[in-house]
């Protein structure tokens, strides 16, 4: 493999590239127009313009970027997360033109793309899964009679749902019958596809997943878990590995789960699995992403291992050069996706140009960004700047470095998620570990975070008073 063309923007693109030019592979970036002065065009060692700003119309046109590729003596191409990453006829039409896709085969995405699919895949592997419907139902009547077999609360998910879009709580029989119409209209409008299947609604859950590598070869490792339980609009906002509430024993449990699920749709190369975990410790199988995840950083930082390297080597045809007992867990780390949204304002999309964009940099400390300072934040994709990765010795110590790097990270032009990263780093049931991913609904709010602003400025007011007295001579202090 001499050259990967990236087929992705923004900080997953730049992410790739380090770890390709470490290797010795070439890369080559694709950008839209908004993407132009984008750090991942520079960075890479060729770079063509795919179309106007809108995705439809550049990053997600599959045939134009294997046309590109292809002109290009391309090798490999690397999908990134989101766009086309988890489409399957894109990553069989790459595999058809001679080159290598970067992560699983179509097999496996088109399983483990449908959440009813995956369920009936992984059912003969005796994985724990949330009562629900074994099918996809679109008649409100007879999902109605379901829903009161199974009790509510219920959830209504999109089958060919993601990124909580078509999904939809309902706490009683009551308010069903619209619930249920708008998740099937939601369904229609972001996937083309307006199934929807139906699910008991667990009330406290904590959102655990685990990373797992698999080899051509019949090798298939886990990661151990990373917990995305702080969440808003089903979203994730901070990820931790490890959890602060896995025992051992039922890491091993849920590690082993996982790599059933991925043997069980013959999976190649780095996916994880997500379950839920309800407040007695019982974990349920939710859904396989077949591809890199967003948070895949604080594995790396645990376990040492470039996940991008491993996805490489693994298209390459490598095997995996260690087995389960290798793997081990040391020390902790966060991540805070900084998201250009105002935490004050129901975290609406925050876009301008970013007047001051610095990023805090010191000994474990990572920052994964796609931007620079007088770059304008474009409204045509997710509002993603950074994601700002700590690590430390201990969970304590990693929680303190995150509130120092959140305190150094400086961003003026549009309002970031900066300021809710901090709430949640110094919130006691966070701090505690015990929250779930109703920590958002249950302990935030604007008010809150007001409040917590203002606080902070007085006393910044008051020490800085101090100070100015104590400079003039006004204030003198007793030795």
């Amino acid at each position: 493999m001499k050259k990967i063309l990236i087929a992705n923007r923004g900080e997953i693109a730049l992410r790739i590239m380090k770890t390709a030019k470490n290797m010795g592979i070439a890369t080559v970036a694709i950008y839209s127009e908004a993407d132009r002065d984008a750090p991942h065009v520079k960075f890479a060692d060729q770079a063509v313009c795919i179309g106007p700003p809108p995705s439809n119309e550049s990053y997600l046109l599959g045939n134009n970027i294997i046309k590109i590729a292809k002109e290009l003596d391309v090798n490999a191409i690397h999908p990134g997360y989101g766009f086309l990453s988890e489409n399957a006829d894109f990553a069989e039409k790459v595999e058809e033109s001679g080159m290598i896709f970067i992560g699983p085969k179509s097999h496996a995405i088109r399983v483990m793309g449908s959440k009813l699919a995956a369920k009936d895949t992984v059912k003969a592997y005796d994985i724990p899964m949330v009562p629900g419907t074994d099918e996809a139902i679109t008649d409100v009547k007879a999902a109605k009679n379901i829903a009161k077999e199974i009790g509510f609360p219920i959830l209504i998910k999109a089958s060919a749902g993601g990124g909580g879009k078509g999904m939809r709580i309902v706490e009683n029989e009551k308010e069903f019958e619209e619930q249920m119409k708008r998740a099937i209209s939601e369904a229609e409008n972001a996937f083309g596809d307006g199934s929807v299947f139906i699910e008991k609604f667990v009330t406290s859950p904590r959102h655990i997943e685990i990373q797992v590598l698999a080899d051509k070869y019949g090798n298939t490792v886990h990661l151990f878990e990373r917990d995305c339980s702080i969440q808003r609009r089903h979203q994730k906002v901070v990820e931790e590995a490890p959890s602060a509430v896995l025992t051992p024993t039922l890491r091993e449990q849920m590690g082993a789960a996982a790599v059933k699920v991925a043997k069980s749709c013959d999976y190649v190369g780095a996916g994880t699995v997500e379950f839920l975990l309800d407040e007695n410790l019982n974990f349920y199988f939710l859904e396989m992403n077949t591809r890199l995840q967003v948070e895949h950083p604080v594995t790396e930082l645990i376990t040492g291992l470039d996940l991008v390297e491993q996805q490489i080597h693994i298209a390459n045809g490598q095997k995996l050069a260690f087995v389960q007992e290798d793997l081990k867990i040391t020390g902790h780390a966060f991540e805070l996706r900084v998201y250009a949204e105002d935490p004050l304002n129901n975290f609406m999309p925050s876009v301008g140009k970013l007047e001051v964009y610095s990023p805090p940099s010191a000994k474990n400390i990572r920052v994964d960004d796609g931007f620079t300072e007088g770059m304008q934040v474009p409204i045509h994709y997710d509002p993603m700047l950074s994601k700002l990765i700590v690590y430390g010795k201990t969970r304590n110590e990693a929680m303190q470095l995150m509130l120092e790097a959140i305190s150094n990270y400086n961003v003026e032009g549009v309002s970031t998620t900066l300021p809710f990263g901090k709430y949640v780093f110094k919130h006691e049931a966070f701090r505690s570990g015990n929250f779930d991913t109703n920590f958002v609904k249950h302990h935030y709010s604007e008010e809150k975070i007001q409040a917590n602003n203002e606080e902070e400025a007085k006393v910044a007011a008051l020490i800085a008073l101090k100070q100015y007295l104590k400079d003039s001579g006004v204030l003198r202090l007793p030795k």
